[in-house]
């Protein structure tokens, strides 16, 4: 039976588990009130770092499920994104809108990875 490792554990949630190879982030917001820009970019320096305890990195991301408040934000968070993501290890991708956990909230990405 393959070892659960839960990372940053508190009461409600774990921000990652890995269990057989595979990192499970929670998904991850950025500062309230801040551009769709800037949340994004504060997400992906969270998942980097979640990643990196996980024993994993943005090239082994298999698949990225991204909320975005407003559909209208679209082109902004991918501006974001597409400098984030290594040339040849895109990995498949869902994005949708949805009301997030508050207003303030623009962005939720959430990650699965490889070890």
């Amino acid at each position: 039976m393959s070892d659960i490792k839960r990372i940053e554990t508190g009461q409600r949630m774990s921000q990652a588990v890995v269990h057989g190879g595979v990192a499970y982030l929670a998904g991850q917001v950025g500062a309230p009130g801040k551009s769709v820009a800037a949340q994004t970019q504060a997400i992906l320096a969270q998942i980097d770092t979640l990643l990196k305890k996980a024993g994993s990195d943005k090239t082994r991301v298999l698949y990225a499920q991204i909320w975005l408040a407003d559909m209208a934000d679209f082109a902004e968070m991918n501006a974001v994104w597409d400098e984030w993501v290594p040339a040849g290890h895109a990995p498949a991708r869902a994005t949708g809108e949805a009301k997030l956990a508050t207003p303030d909230y623009k962005v939720e990405i959430i990650i699965t990875a490889a070890q």
